[in-house]
């Protein structure tokens, strides 16, 4: 009752966009090894990629805030999950005639007056209008906005000066090669905005992430990024981008190439958990294991107290997996709260 009144009490403080009082309290040294990376958020008490949602994560002692970006038309970049805007705010009642062909709706075909003037819900069914997360914020109250990458990172960096905190930014770049194929260089536009805010150099308290393998070597090659990048792995039946073979980057010799591009990766998280071993330990991957021995950083996603590992029966189950077991560095979740607590109860040994 007491954790409950403690998350209601952080929640209604994000709503009123934090003081700037805040204290950080448990937050992670982001120095360490062990992070806390809040997906798209706090988004499993408010809808994702909101600023509201950004705020509380920041409350709850997150080290590093997600932002996944794709462009408007105006060319802009703004922080939204996926190019289409249909499953997660309400497009389709303003503007019932901009949809394409295949009944969606792109975030690129609309002005940046235009996304602005959408309200954000939490995520909800294209098909039925049921939220994916029924648990979750109430759809229904669909009183946020869609921000944009420079805004995202301005609100970051004046919490950083009010907190004396040092929180850092995760953007992820979305489908490059559609963006490209549209007329518009995603990756560019972001890799500029990275490095006028300062976040292109080695020692900067950020990651760039993509599933594509192709851009993230144009990021290090071409674009001559110096920031910390991370290669982000899906499964080959998801749909692998042109010139991608996760498969391939899974092996020894794949993450090996990795590692002469990028910092870390970050896995699906059963590709680096299989589940647990008849005395409840962690059955480590190879693909882990040689990421691990490659000395790149380990950032899985996603951890959801709503949606757990089959394996793992509660938070702290998973949790002692992923540290404690498998020495993985940092965890994607909705709930950074509960994974900050559980970090902050079990100090790091040096």
């Amino acid at each position: 009752m007491l954790m409950k009144s403690a998350r209601a009490a952080i929640l209604g403080t994000a709503l009123a966009i934090l003081p700037l009082s805040i204290t950080p309290v448990i937050a992670q040294d982001s120095t360490l090894e062990r992070v806390v990376i809040a997906h798209r958020g706090a988004s499993g008490y408010l809808p994702e990629h909101t600023l509201p949602a950004k705020a509380l994560a920041y409350g709850m002692g997150a080290d590093f805030i997600e932002q996944d970006v794709v462009m408007s038309k105006d060319g802009v970049p703004v922080v939204l999950h996926d190019i289409h805007i249909d499953t997660t705010t309400d497009v389709a009642k303003k503007f019932p005639d901009r949809k394409r062909e295949d009944g969606r709706y792109y975030a690129i075909d609309f002005t940046l007056e235009e996304l602005k003037s959408l309200n954000v819900t939490e995520r909800f069914k294209a098909d039925t209008g049921e939220q994916v997360y029924p648990d979750r914020f109430p759809g229904e109250y669909a009183i946020f906005k869609i921000p944009t990458l420079e805004e995202e990172i301005a609100m970051i960096r004046g919490l950083n000066k009010s907190t004396g905190r040092d929180v850092g930014i995760y953007p992820e770049i979305k489908d490059p090669a559609w963006h490209k194929a549209e007329g518009q260089d995603v990756t560019a536009a972001v890799i500029k905005i990275m490095e006028h805010w300062g976040y292109g150099t080695p020692e900067s308290n950020s990651f760039v992430q993509c599933f594509d393998w192709a851009e993230t070597k144009r990021i290090r090659n071409d674009l001559k990024y110096q920031g910390k990048l991370v290669q982000l792995l899906g499964e080959n039946k998801w749909g692998a981008p042109e010139g991608t073979d996760y498969d391939y980057l899974k092996t020894d010799d794949g993450v090996a190439e990795m590692a002469s591009v990028v910092d870390g990766i970050g896995p699906w998280l059963p590709q680096v958990i299989e589940g647990l071993s008849a005395d409840g330990k962690a059955i480590m991957t190879p693909t882990l294991i040689a990421a691990q021995r490659a000395q790149l950083k380990v950032h899985p996603y996603t951890l959801r107290a709503d949606q757990l590992p089959k394996w793992a029966g509660d938070m702290d189950i998973a949790l002692k997996a992923i540290f404690d077991d498998a020495g993985i560095d940092g965890i994607f979740t909705d709930f950074p709260d509960q994974v900050v607590e559980y970090l902050a109860a079990r100090p790091q040994q040096d």
